[in-house]
């Protein structure tokens, strides 16, 4: 396996290489350990259009998180509270670079800083009113957040969506009843298809998992699965010769990010970045923009209602996995030959650092 900084147990870091402990969220679900583990990553929180100079309220790893647009078109971040008296600063508004507290106008820049208490303006300004900001960026239609900065991390990788030659497609965030580490799994799954997608994709008659190769990378892990299961939808099966040989394949970005790289007839080739964004420990809210550069005059809706459909068949059954919580020792579960996608997945993130009893 890799020894790159993304499979680096925390429990071999030096005391010098961690940052500064962060406050846990109140009524935190994960374990400390785990918690710290997963912070420092990068998770979707919105689609960009979202964000606007009125702050949206949301959630990650349990923290309450606020996010809004700058006058410059910039994306900020920070702990959804404003230190004088515990109010939401997503009730607020923005003016220029500055978020502006709702119940009483304190006012505070794009560092942070509290710049005026409306009530003394002029007057001193305790350094404890001061926000907790967040690193945010904007990435493949989606505003990305991180709670911790514990150095240089790269987002996950899907170049294509920024090639002109590529439709971009935009689907709405889905919220999941379940782990996000049980949802990417599920997504990394290659043997449910003709059982779980029987009504949309999958194909009853060809159950059989070839064998497949898995290469470990910096960020994860490379799967390249070949088959004659169809990508098509049912009533456009026809579309694909008998014989033809599907190629997906699926790169991993620990934790919780998957991309799926479907090669068509004709040598078309379908991008979905499958990013689940952990809300809290068993809830997570999924963001997945995906892209082509093949039937690009087609009707958006069929690819829309295509892909509601497939989310649906996974979730009822993603939702419903005892134990919730995605066991990575290996021992608890049993395996088989198509599963060297999910072992090598529970083998990534208990090198993150997460605990047995993972509960994310």
């Amino acid at each position: 396996m890799a020894t790159s900084r993304s499979f680096v147990p925390a429990s071999e870091l030096l005391a010098s290489d961690l940052p500064r402990a962060a406050a846990l969220p109140r009524e935190c679900t994960f374990t400390e350990t785990d918690w710290r583990a997963l912070a420092p990553f990068w998770y979707p929180v919105a689609h960009s259009h979202e964000v606007t100079d009125k702050p949206l309220a949301t959630r990650l790893l349990d923290e309450r998180v606020v996010i809004y647009r700058l006058s410059d078109g910039s994306v900020s971040a920070a702990r959804d509270i404003c230190y004088h008296r515990g109010v939401p600063l997503s009730l607020g508004h923005v003016e220029g670079d500055e978020i502006i507290c709702k119940y009483h106008g304190l006012r505070y820049d794009r560092e942070g800083r509290c710049t005026c208490i409306p009530a003394h303006p002029g007057g001193p300004i305790s350094p404890r009113l001061r926000l907790d900001m967040y690193q945010a960026q904007e990435r493949y239609g989606l505003v990305w957040v991180r709670l911790v900065d514990d150095g240089a991390r790269t987002l996950p990788k899907m170049d294509e969506w920024y090639d002109p030659d590529y439709l971009q497609v935009r689907l709405d965030s889905v919220d999941i009843k379940a782990a996000a580490g049980r949802q990417i799994e599920g997504f990394l799954d290659v043997s449910h298809f003709a059982f779980i997608h029987k009504e949309s994709f999958g194909e009853p008659n060809n159950p059989v998992v070839p064998d497949y190769k898995v290469t470990i990378t910096e960020h994860g892990f490379v799967a390249d699965y070949i088959s004659t299961v169809s990508n098509y939808a049912h009533g456009y099966k026809h579309l694909s010769p008998s014989d033809f040989q599907w190629h997906r394949r699926f790169e991993t970005f620990l934790p919780f990010t998957a991309k799926l790289t479907v090669t068509f007839p004709g040598g078309g080739q379908l991008h979905i970045l499958n990013a689940a964004s952990p809300v809290s420990a068993r809830k997570t809210r999924l963001f997945v923009p995906l892209c082509r550069n093949f039937d690009k005059d087609s009707p958006i809706e069929q690819t829309l209602d295509f892909n509601y459909q497939v989310f649906a068949e996974d979730m009822e059954i993603v939702e419903r996995q005892f134990p919730e919580d995605l066991p990575l020792n290996l021992q608890d579960e049993a395996h088989f030959a198509a599963d060297r996608s999910s072992i090598t997945y529970r083998r990534g993130l208990a090198a993150l650092g997460l605990g047995r009893s993972y509960t994310s």
